[in-house]
């Protein structure tokens, strides 16, 4: 499962210096095609809504499904996110597409980082497919 938090389904348009020129479309099709060539499928999801991440994060925790989750800005401040990522069962990978520790200093805390398997940030889109890499890998040695 690939999640993905707030402002992530405007990619493309909303500032390309800092996010890149790849559009969601194109995020959704690099994800599901990386699961294939490593054997596994991939749900990519969108959303603006804490509640809905919540509710995807503890579906995931039911079903012992690994997550690569971009939090966006839930990153900073989303206590109850952070709660239902630490009721994971599988390894969860937290990932961001600019580099948070060379952006506004609000940009620097993350709550989700403690309780995730790792975190890869500032490779632009490819921190998805690093994530979903060393997801397969994480998968194959359990």
């Amino acid at each position: 499962m690939v999640l993905n938090g707030p402002n992530l389904g405007r990619l493309g348009s909303r500032e390309p210096d800092v996010y890149g020129a790849t559009s969601y479309a194109g995020l959704v099709e690099r994800c599901t095609a990386l699961g294939k060539e490593f054997g596994f499928e991939v749900e990519v999801h969108e959303t603006n809504s804490e509640q809905q991440m919540v509710e995807w994060l503890h579906e995931a925790a039911d079903g012992q499904v690994p997550v690569v989750i971009n939090p966006g800005a839930f990153t900073h401040y989303s206590y109850a996110m952070r709660d239902a990522a630490a009721q994971r069962t599988a390894p969860l990978i937290e990932v961001h597409i600019s580099n948070p520790y060379a952006r506004e200093a609000f940009r620097h805390t993350s709550v989700i980082a403690a309780v995730a398997s790792g975190t890869i940030a500032g490779f632009g889109i490819g921190s998805y497919e690093l994530a979903l890499r060393a997801l397969a890998e994480q998968l194959t040695t359990r």
